[in-house]
């Protein structure tokens, strides 16, 4: 039941979302955005090297993309490039294919777990995986003084 994936946890991160708003000059800004429910996620990221240094969101999205932002927000600093990439992987095999949820200062991410069940629900679930590894992809493509192909802004 829906009631399964929109449980008391789930609700109090999406009402308490930290890190809203938008970054003066980031390094890279990136949206990614669900069709299906019309949930969106804007993400500014600031990194030194491969490390992010700040972050700030403007989340347009439904209790689970709303609670994974806020999952997001509170651990995306001092997080690397890697990780984060990992992590989305992490996430995406646990909706998918029934992998295991993030261990760790991640952890939180097992409380969407029930998502799995609910294929309609992943793509707003994965919003904020989506556009920090984007922004990321900005940042390293700019470092290397390429321009990057998916741009967003």
């Amino acid at each position: 039941m829906l009631n399964d994936i929109y449980n008391k946890r789930i609700i109090e991160l999406a009402g308490n979302i930290p890190r809203l708003g938008r970054l003066d000059h980031p390094d890279a800004t990136a949206t990614a955005h669900s069709k299906l429910c019309g949930s969106t996620v804007k993400v500014d990221l600031k990194m030194d090297g491969p490390v992010v240094t700040d972050f700030a969101h403007d989340v347009k999205a439904c209790a689970l993309g709303q609670a994974s932002s806020s999952i997001m927000a509170c651990h995306v600093i001092g997080s690397s490039a890697a990780e984060l990439r990992e992590l989305r992987e992490t996430v995406r095999r646990m909706l998918k294919e029934n992998g295991a949820p993030p261990e760790g200062k991640w952890a939180d991410i097992a409380l969407l777990e029930p998502v799995r069940d609910y294929k309609a629900r992943h793509a707003s679930t994965m919003l904020t995986f989506d556009a920090v590894v984007d922004a990321i992809g900005q940042i390293e493509a700019k470092a290397n003084g390429a321009e990057p192909a998916a741009a967003q802004g």
